[in-house]
């Protein structure tokens, strides 16, 4: 008896967070196997430099995903669709709780991690079709967080509930989450270029597959999540096997 692997071929992908770093990753994974993809990011010009890398069957749109009163004009331009991929973030916070300057510092990480994917989530679910599915993101740091990780383990932990409940809610419609170990994005790009590539150099002679992770290694996690039709409520680990050590 054979089968055949499931595809993206002429299903519709949209991706917040599809212009850089996973997101795009992601996007151009897609793209390759098939499908119309729409990216999403909070600038016109990286919106217009994904789509030019991508190609045919890519569209993207700018919009902030703070402001939840532009949502549903974004959905209803976009317009009906497969599969909604959220992987917006920006800078990661780290350090001790005690140095975090105030609340508004503590509301602004949850703010596009959390509280967008949300209310993306509320808005986009009357455009998905029927078979379609959601494929969230969260982070190791909840699992296995290091000294100084209070806020990201916070965040991601989140997620993961957020994640379950929402499978449930919304049932048939799938809901998953690729949790990433450390990988080599942009997010990282706040950190002075010397303290990066040793981050990069220590924190991947300790993994068990002896280097961070690249964006298209965490990509196919997502195409899985949307391709196989019995997975949801379900949290996908893709981190060297970091959590292990």
């Amino acid at each position: 008896m054979s089968s055949t692997r499931n595809t993206l071929q002429d299903q519709r992908v949209v991706i917040i967070g599809g212009t850089s770093g996973i997101g795009f990753a992601v996007a151009r994974a897609a793209h390759d196997d098939g499908a119309a993809v729409v990216v999403i990011s909070s600038r016109d010009r990286k919106v217009a430099d994904a789509m030019a890398a991508l190609g045919t069957r890519a569209e993207g749109h700018a919009a902030d995903l703070t402001d939840e009163a532009a949502l549903p004009a974004l959905f209803e331009r976009i317009g009906p669709f497969d599969h909604l991929v959220y992987s917006a973030g920006d800078a990661l916070q780290i350090g001790p709780l005690s140095d975090i300057i105030d609340r508004d510092t503590i509301r602004k990480a949850f703010d596009v991690r959390v509280f967008g994917a949300m209310t993306a989530v509320k808005h986009a679910v009357p455009y998905l079709r029927t078979g379609g599915s959601v494929v969230l993101t969260s982070g190791v740091a909840s699992l296995r967080p290091q000294k100084g990780w209070s806020l990201a383990a916070s965040f991601c932990a989140a997620m993961e509930g957020f994640t379950r409940a929402l499978a449930v809610e919304l049932a048939p419609l799938r809901v998953n989450l690729v949790s990433p170990g450390l990988v080599r994005t942009p997010l990282w790009d706040g950190m002075p270029e010397a303290d990066r590539a040793a981050l990069y150099a220590s924190a991947g002679a300790a993994l068990p597959v002896g280097r961070v992770g690249e964006a298209d290694d965490i990509a196919g996690a997502y195409l899985y999540l949307m391709t196989n039709r019995y997975s949801t409520g379900q949290t996908i680990v893709v981190d060297g096997g970091g959590v292990l050590v």
